[in-house]
């Protein structure tokens, strides 16, 4: 019996002495694993804070993915210590990731989309877009979505897989804009004296710009007026009040110079058919 418990101690003893040194290496590995995760992720948001062109929010998630796949190889190592087959587990990994990324394709479309967007800068925060059929002003731009507010104050979600598969049309990515008007006369009416007055309302606002020069011109001969083209630069954030402006103060102008805006009309002739 003596020696029966002599063999089961002796067997014990090299067990626990076994994996106590399993068990020790792989809390090096994961103190090590965690201190190099940690210094990788700080790199990696440092190194892209010197990018002019990469946002904050994809500075965290760039350094982020970092330190979650230093800490899934050290987790491996870690497995590895113990004997198991990690190619194996690799390949475990690898298929759930696989099925997770079939099931989750449209979220990761948004996300790519998301990244391309935050890349590529096509707009930013505050900027007035319209893209994939709807407009508003940008507040924000994640991962996942951008976040708009219509001119009602109306909040809309846009998934960044559709913003980036559209065509966007960005209203505040220039300084300037051109405001365009279509004034008609009457036929009877003196066109010379007309420019002459639109003009005058423009050279006396002083948010038009007078570079380019603001245009006055004839642009068609219509059914029931003769239409006038009036085209003026303005600062971006004056677009919308000079044009309600404009438009208001030369109809007050054209009335003042007695220059009529023609109403649609239609002369039809009645003719006396004996039956």
């Amino acid at each position: 019996m003596e020696g029966s418990a002599d063999t089961i101690i002796h067997n014990l003893v090299n067990v626990i002495t076994e994996y106590s040194l399993n068990i020790l290496g792989a809390i090096i590995i994961l103190i090590i694993g965690t201190i190099v995760a940690r210094l990788i992720r700080k790199g990696v948001y440092a190194g892209l804070g010197k990018v002019q062109r990469v946002d904050d929010t994809l500075r965290t998630f760039f350094s982020n993915l970092a330190r979650y796949i230093v800490l899934i190889i050290t987790i491996i190592a870690m497995l590895g210590q113990f004997g198991i087959q990690t190619a194996s587990l690799i390949a475990i990994f690898a298929t759930a990731g696989l099925a997770i990324g079939l099931a989750l394709q449209g979220t990761l479309s948004n996300i790519a989309a998301g990244v391309m967007l935050l890349i590529f800068r096509p707009f930013k925060v505050g900027d007035f877009v319209e893209t994939a059929g709807i407009a508003g002003t940008v507040q924000s731009i994640t991962l996942f979505v951008t976040e708009l507010s219509t001119p009602d104050n109306v909040q809309i979600l846009a998934p960044n897989g559709q913003v980036w598969g559209a065509a966007v049309k960005n209203y505040s990515f220039h300084p300037t804009r051109r405001v365009d008007l279509a004034i008609g006369i009457d036929y009877a009416d003196d066109i010379g004296k007309a420019m002459t007055a639109i003009h005058s309302v423009l050279d006396a606002d002083q948010r038009t710009l007078r570079d380019p020069e603001p245009m006055v011109a004839v642009t068609e001969l219509a059914d029931n007026s003769v239409n006038l083209t009036v085209r003026v630069w303005c600062q971006a954030g004056d677009y919308w009040a000079l044009k309600f402006d404009l438009t208001k103060t030369i109809k007050e102008r054209l009335d003042t110079e007695g220059i009529t805006i023609p109403f649609p009309q239609r002369t039809v002739h009645l003719l006396n058919v004996q039956a």
